[in-house]
């Protein structure tokens, strides 16, 4: 049986896809929060999210979504996940400082906003169907955006000299949640972290936490 949401509330549904960085990043946001939910697993590699019934949940065809008991629904991860620090805020997921959670918050976009959108499957799906990009082409575009991307992290995390294990601090905040991911995806298009080692020690700290382990793609209930 699931456990209750923090204030007595009843457990919600979660919509996700176990690959997708979106869902990963927002599994590992309520490990944190130390929140279960109804995992609810969407195939995106048989099309059943562009089905009419998922879009009532969700107009965009998109996961994750997340519903809870009484009806209402939410989409966009960044967004569930803010509400998620707003409505539970221990363990706090960003700095309290404004300063502070500005970084962060410019370690999360640089993520979620420039590397994971160019990425993302539907994004390829249609270089593939419209354009005719074989394997070794959407490869090479994946590659590209992401090792831009995580280049530019790896300048940003090692300029700080305040960190000790994580993206910001001592203890995981909303750029880890996202960061973690990203390098997931990273190794499965074959590219080797070890070039950038600020963010391989910041994967390898977060490893070691249950709350990351087990949000990992190969756990989730849906895997092959």
């Amino acid at each position: 049986m699931l456990a209750p949401l923090p204030g007595g509330q009843a457990p919600m549904k979660l919509y996700n896809f176990l690959r997708g960085s979106t869902s990963h990043r927002l599994r590992i946001a309520l490990n944190l929060k130390g929140m279960r939910s109804h995992y609810v697993p969407v195939d995106l590699r048989s099309e059943v999210h562009l089905a009419s019934a998922f879009r009532t949940l969700n107009p965009q065809g998109l996961v994750p979504a997340q519903r809870l008991d009484d009806g209402r629904a939410s989409t966009q991860s960044p967004a569930i996940i803010e509400w998620l620090e707003e409505r539970y805020p221990s363990p706090a997921l960003l700095p309290s400082d404004p300063d502070e959670r500005a970084h962060v918050r410019a370690l999360v976009a640089l993520i979620g906003c420039d590397i994971h959108p160019i990425n993302n499957r539907r994004v390829l799906e249609y270089f593939r169907k419209r354009f005719g990009a074989d394997e070794c082409t959407v490869g090479a575009l994946c590659r590209t955006w992401i090792t831009g991307g995580l280049d530019a992290l790896e300048v940003m995390l090692q300029a700080d000299p305040t960190r000790h294990g994580f993206c910001f601090g001592c203890s995981p905040t909303v750029a880890d949640v996202y960061l973690v991911p990203q390098v997931e995806s990273a190794r499965r298009f074959g590219i080797d972290v070890g070039r950038w080692p600020a963010i391989k020690a910041v994967d390898a700290s977060c490893q070691q936490l249950e709350s990351f382990r087990l949000a990992a793609p190969a756990l989730q209930t849906d895997a092959l």
